[in-house]
């Protein structure tokens, strides 16, 4: 069961950052495409800055799930980190717990919150619900949760994880 999980967890990690590096590229393609509309054509594009924002959210709660799960989300392990090693294990579980009950907030209060938005719409993107741009703060709690429950059931991803995995290089 433990083996089922973790590979669930991988393929979860795969998504999450896969999504995360989709959303950085398209930002950094379209930002540049907004400046260049507006200060060079003089006939600024009404829809690069609110999809940014928008792959912006996107990008913070599904690829802050997937660094918490790599171990490398700072505002996560810094304290951890900084405490003598004797402190460790305890701080690993206060640190586990409280992440459990940020992500339990988000899933409960995103929900609320895409409840009350879902009628709304955008002015720039009139077919796109507000409610459903506010979707990744609940999905990326759970998400988020699922790792936590990994973290404590079954401890961080091995040395054998995608987590630990270096790019291909083209050499």
């Amino acid at each position: 069961m433990k083996a089922q999980y973790v590979r669930l967890m991988e393929a979860l990690y795969f998504i999450c950052a896969a999504i995360g590096g989709l959303c950085l590229v398209v930002v950094t393609l379209i930002i540049p495409y907004g400046v260049f509309t507006r200060y060079v054509l003089n006939s600024a594009s009404a829809w690069p800055e609110p999809l940014s924002v928008l792959l912006v959210i996107l990008f913070t709660f599904i690829a802050g799930a997937a660094c918490y799960r790599g171990g490398v989300h700072i505002a996560v392990t810094m304290v951890v980190d900084a405490m003598p090693s004797r402190w460790g294990q305890p701080l690993r579980y206060l640190r586990d717990a409280i992440m459990a009950a940020i992500s339990v907030f988000a899933i409960v209060w995103g929900i609320r919150l895409v409840e009350v938005t879902w009628d709304n719409t955008i002015a720039e993107f009139p077919f796109l619900s507000v409610g459903l741009t506010y979707l990744p703060i609940p999905v990326g709690g759970f998400i988020t949760l699922l790792f936590v429950i990994e973290q404590v059931w079954i401890g961080p991803p091995g040395r054998d994880s995608i987590v630990h995995c270096e790019p291909v290089s083209a050499d």
